[in-house]
């Protein structure tokens, strides 16, 4: 590493940071340059009138330092109300209704590292809730077969049957000889 006496020295062969530091005193002791006065002798300049301006007039004449202020304002006036200087240049965030918002497409919001991890989490609830759905339908139909096999058959009517529809008698179990006899 180079230490600042080590700088490159210019044509001069003077270091570049003393060089700075000279330059730098050597501002800070020159007298600030005086600022041109006009001249209280020279006249102001002839004007043209205010109303017969266009944006392509020379307008140099109305900054002289003798040409009142209220004038030269009107003449500034004059010359911005153009509407060549009322373009909007597109660069002013201020001007649009933020109020009024759409909705990010949902292909540009998948590309989001920040809402990946928000549609994983919804993605997976979704998946969760509909893993709880069917395990839910899945209970309700067993549930249900249940009930049915438990549930005595249906007594047919006895009004308008045939003989043919008529219960038939279930036979008897044959008996089963126990040891004891």
């Amino acid at each position: 590493m180079r230490k600042p006496d080590d700088a490159p020295e210019r044509e001069s062969g003077e270091p570049f940071l003393s060089r700075w530091a000279r330059k730098k005193e050597e501002s800070r002791e020159a007298p600030p340059p005086a600022k041109q006065e006009p001249d209280p002798k020279s006249p102001a300049p002839e004007l043209p009138p205010v109303e017969s301006l266009t944006p392509e007039s020379d307008y140099r004449a109305f900054f002289h330092p003798k040409v009142n202020e209220d004038v030269r304002r009107a003449a500034l006036k004059k010359l911005f109300s153009d509407p060549r200087f009322n373009v909007m240049d597109g660069l002013d965030t201020y001007i649009d209704d933020y109020s009024k918002t759409e909705p990010i497409p949902p292909a540009m919001m998948a590309m989001m590292k920040s809402a990946q991890d928000i549609l994983r989490w919804a993605r997976e609830d979704k998946e969760e809730l509909e893993r709880k759905e069917a395990l839910e339908r899945k209970e309700a139909q067993q549930a249900a077969a249940k009930q049915k096999a438990l549930e005595p058959p249906a007594a047919p009517s006895v009004a308008g049957t045939s003989q043919a529809a008529a219960p038939q008698a279930v036979p008897a179990a044959p008996e089963v000889p126990s040891k004891d006899a």
